[in-house]
């Protein structure tokens, strides 16, 4: 390993697909996060059948998890190359940020698609709301200090998000050609919506350096039964 800091990074697109990318649409953190919170939910039928007395709450879906992020902007010169040099403190640095996960997706009025990664962190979905808090300013109001706490909904495409929550969908059985800048973890996290099954996806593909892919090389990605990756295919 080279001990090389990775930035949390914010990649904005314009669909739910995640294949149109927004232009200058990239953000990467100042500072990583101290921690992160992922909260899931379970939506239940408690409706009560006729000539019952009890009611049993019915499982109907896992709704997709949000994700609790916290930033922070500096430009007081305590980070070194985070001076204040164009005289403006930070606010060049929150409307770039603001662009990337706050305005709005062109002509259909709504947040941008987002893929946020860092280290085992890799999440899909759009901005819900967002609080800044200024904390230190310049003798003239100028802020050159932040922070901004933001939350994220989940997103899970309607095909996969069916196909998972129905047993008797058929399986989803895919093959993808790697592109670069893929990494096994996140053409994992495209095919099912959660990127733990990649040290299965490598067994599967007999890959011997599954951190090291290859642009045009062909990853098969087995079916996803109701407890995981189907065994049968491994």
């Amino acid at each position: 390993m080279s001990g090389e800091l990775t930035k949390l990074r914010i990649k904005a697109y314009r669909d739910e697909k995640f294949s149109q990318e927004v232009a200058d649409g990239e953000f990467n953190t100042l500072l990583n996060p101290e921690n992160y919170r992922i909260k899931y939910r379970i939506e239940q039928d408690e409706s009560q059948a006729q000539g019952t007395s009890a009611v049993a709450p019915r499982f109907n879906k896992a709704l997709p998890e949000d994700l609790q992020l916290d930033f922070i902007f500096d430009r007081s010169g305590v980070i070194k190359g985070y001076e204040d040099t164009s005289g403006e403190g930070i606010i060049g640095d929150i409307e770039k940020f603001k662009q990337v996960i706050f305005d709005y997706n062109g002509e259909e009025h709504k947040p941008n698609y987002l893929v946020i990664s860092w280290g085992a962190l890799l999440f899909k979905g759009s901005l819900s709301e967002m609080e800044i808090t200024f904390k230190l300013f310049k003798a003239d109001g100028t802020p050159i200090r932040a922070s901004a706490r933001a939350r994220f909904k989940g997103f899970v495409e309607d095909d996969l998000r069916i196909a998972r929550e129905n047993n008797n969908s058929p399986d989803l059985t895919h093959v993808r050609i790697v592109k670069e800048g893929d990494t096994l973890p996140l053409m994992t996290f495209r095919i099912y919506g959660d990127p733990k099954y990649y040290l299965e996806v490598a067994r599967a593909n007999k890959l011997v350096n599954f951190r090291k892919l290859t642009p045009g090389q062909q990853i098969f990605f087995p079916p996803i039964g109701k407890n995981g990756i189907k065994k049968s295919v491994l």
